[in-house]
């Protein structure tokens, strides 16, 4: 197994906000409002941690026009971007976006029915901070969806897993894509966090080729 190598927590600049939000995502984060969506009642109140351009909590606002989300990013580049995809969806009212930092949430205690967060674990140095602070704003019956990158057991399955993603990628998004490959964590690596919060009917799996899912139902 390689080991993990750290990325920037914060994607934030212009540049690089504009490329994330220019790579195709769409299947994925789908997929990933589906599923979150299954979770969920029809009037939650659900939190999604690193929403970046905001992508997944519009698709997840369609799928549960009842719902209220709050989205929050600690990346201002990328939540000026968010909100101009929020409005244009016409989401205002039901998405609203925040700065903040998911290891240190201005959330009172069990405020929220669901939990979300899409790629974001990977970019955190020591994720057990996000995994408590998602303990304590999440209510004691709720519920939490998770989805982020699976750190390749070696340096070639980066090469092949890159190679595969996409091939209207650019260099740059190539690069961002590898850099956050080997920011990943294992699967084991993070039942060793949900172990220490001693989460019960907890789901950990492998999604996807690059993927590991956990639900907690």
């Amino acid at each position: 197994m390689i080991d993990r190598i750290l990325e920037p927590e914060v994607m934030d600049s212009e540049e690089e906000a504009l490329e994330y939000d220019s790579m195709d995502f769409r299947e994925v984060n789908q997929d990933f409002a589906l599923g979150a969506s299954q979770l969920a009642s029809s009037n939650s109140l659900i939190l999604d941690l690193g929403t970046g351009t905001a992508r997944i909590p519009i698709l997840l606002s369609d799928l549960l026009p009842e719902c209220h989300i709050r989205a929050i990013d600690l990346a201002p580049s990328m939540l000026t971007i968010a909100q101009k995809n929020v409005d244009l969806a016409n989401k205002k009212e039901q998405i609203k976006l925040e700065l903040a930092d998911s290891k240190n949430l201005n959330f009172a205690d069990n405020s929220f029915d669901l939990v979300i967060s899409n790629s974001l674990v990977h970019h955190i140095p020591q994720p057990i901070h996000l995994f408590r602070e998602i303990d304590r704003v999440v209510k004691p019956e709720g519920k939490v969806f998770i989805r982020d990158l699976l750190r390749p057991s070696s340096r070639q399955q980066i090469i092949d897993l890159v190679a595969q993603a996409n091939l209207d990628y650019s260099p740059r998004q190539k690069q961002l894509f590898e850099d956050s490959l080997h920011a990943a964590l294992t699967i084991d690596e993070v039942k060793m966090m949900i172990d220490e919060l001693e989460w019960h009917q907890v789901e950990i799996y492998q999604s996807s080729p690059r993927h590991w899912t956990l639900a907690r139902y």
